[in-house]
């Protein structure tokens, strides 16, 4: 029997995959395709972990659960403190964790996938869903499934890890000597324009993507240990109402880097919040200090710190998204729709712009156990051309980065 084609669609799969690390979906079980029987889906899946169980109904809901557990038919509960349940809201998952892990699954004979005795599929060996909130995985079964309980399909994806690939498909020279030439190169470059003395980089990106952290790694390696000048959060709404330079200090504070990092407030996905859209063309060919971007509020032309006729020096000279690569798969149609929108802004002012994918560290452990392996994995390859289509970049100008963080020390890779 050829391989069946998954129901999830391929943004559901990354949505879920994003969630649960640098994984794959391979699917195992298909109710159409082998039966609407407990028989089948024992016969697909078990002894095969760990996976994700997922229901349809016809009011459009799309539902279930994952266990890093096994499935088999000993009629016992098994314990898994990383179980749950989940159900999608538009682009977002909603997930429910067991109130009682001992008893997260059961390894019932008798019926498809068995949560806790909250949530079953195929219950007794019919397209039906067993649902029971409360006790063992409290959850709203309105927000869950709608309360329609009669299934119309029934799927069971086995998670595969992130694959390495034999050879990088970018080449990077991991040794120290190369390191200090680009370090070097950074240091005694001379923009072309004699009236130019630093390069202006303009940092744009969601609340919590990145920006002051990579303003603040930068700093770091330069300065020859971590510091945190530029404030950091991560929290829902942007932290800095302004938009403001910082400059780049190598070796402690003696020598001035050829480049300014200007950071922006956060982007969000909601009208009238956030760094508008209409400013961009002011930010980039102004100078606006002190800051006058604030939420609801765009520049105007009598504005006291709008500068009629800014010099070249004053003016953006490349403009650098920053993308959180946990959150590629759950970005909202509003958020993209408003990146690409400055990113056509800025296309037509001939400007550079670059990618800045950060946290690849948690996105894939693949990465996470070694840094260096960031070009042999298979899932940053898949959202660096994810991220390349949805902003419409070319891939050469999409780069992945880890910031520092939670470090104390600098780490040569």
């Amino acid at each position: 029997m050829s391989t069946p084609n998954p129901q999830l669609s391929s943004s559901q799969q990354r949505i879920i995959c994003s969630h649960l690390g640098g994984v794959r979906l391979n699917l195992l079980y298909k109710a159409s395709v082998h039966g609407f029987t407990a028989a089948a889906f024992h016969q697909q899946c078990d002894n095969l972990a760990p996976t994700v169980s997922v229901g349809y109904n016809a009011s459009g809901y799309v539902f279930g659960g994952y266990t890093r557990r096994p499935f088999c038919q000993s009629g016992a509960y098994v314990n898994d403190d990383q179980a749950f349940l989940f159900t999608f809201s538009g682009a977002k998952l909603c997930t429910f964790p067991p109130s009682n892990s001992a008893r997260a699954v059961k390894m019932d004979s008798f019926s498809g996938p068995y949560f806790g005795g909250s949530l079953v599929l195929l219950d007794e060996s019919k397209p039906i869903v067993y649902s029971n909130p409360g006790g063992y995985y409290p959850f709203n079964p309105v927000k869950m499934h709608g309360n329609d309980l009669d299934l119309t399909e029934c799927e069971v994806y086995q998670l595969e890890e992130t694959t390495e690939l034999k050879k990088p498909w970018r080449t990077v020279f991991w040794e120290s000597k190369k390191r200090t030439e680009l370090m070097e190169s950074i240091k005694t470059y001379e923009p072309t324009t004699s009236s130019v003395s630093h390069a202006q980089i303009l940092l744009i990106g969601p609340v919590g993507a990145g920006k002051s952290s990579f303003s603040n790694s930068v700093k770091s390696v330069f300065r020859g240990y971590v510091t945190n000048q530029a404030i950091c959060g991560s929290c829902t709404t942007h932290l800095k109402a302004q938009f403001h330079g910082n400059s780049v200090w190598a070796e402690q504070g003696r020598n001035l880097l050829p480049i300014i990092l200007r950071d922006t407030m956060g982007l969000e996905e909601s009208t009238g919040a956030g760094l508008d859209v209409d400013d961009i063309s002011s930010i980039i060919l102004q100078d606006h200090r002190p800051a006058q971007l604030k939420p609801s509020a765009p520049l105007y032309s009598e504005a006291q710190c709008y500068h009629k006729s800014p010099d070249h020096k004053d003016k953006i000279h490349c403009v650098v998204y920053v993308i959180d690569s946990c959150k590629i798969s759950i970005m909202t149609p509003q958020l993209q729709e408003k990146m690409v929108a400055i990113r056509k802004k800025v296309n037509l002012m001939g400007i550079p712009q670059l990618v800045l994918l950060t946290k690849i560290d948690e996105a894939c452990p693949l990465v996470k156990e070694d840094l260096r392996n960031v070009y042999k994995s298979g899932y940053i390859k898949d959202l660096m051309e994810e991220v390349s289509s949805r902003l419409g970049m070319p891939m050469s100008c999409v780069v992945p980065v880890k910031n520092y963080i939670e470090e104390l020390e600098l780490d040569m890779n």
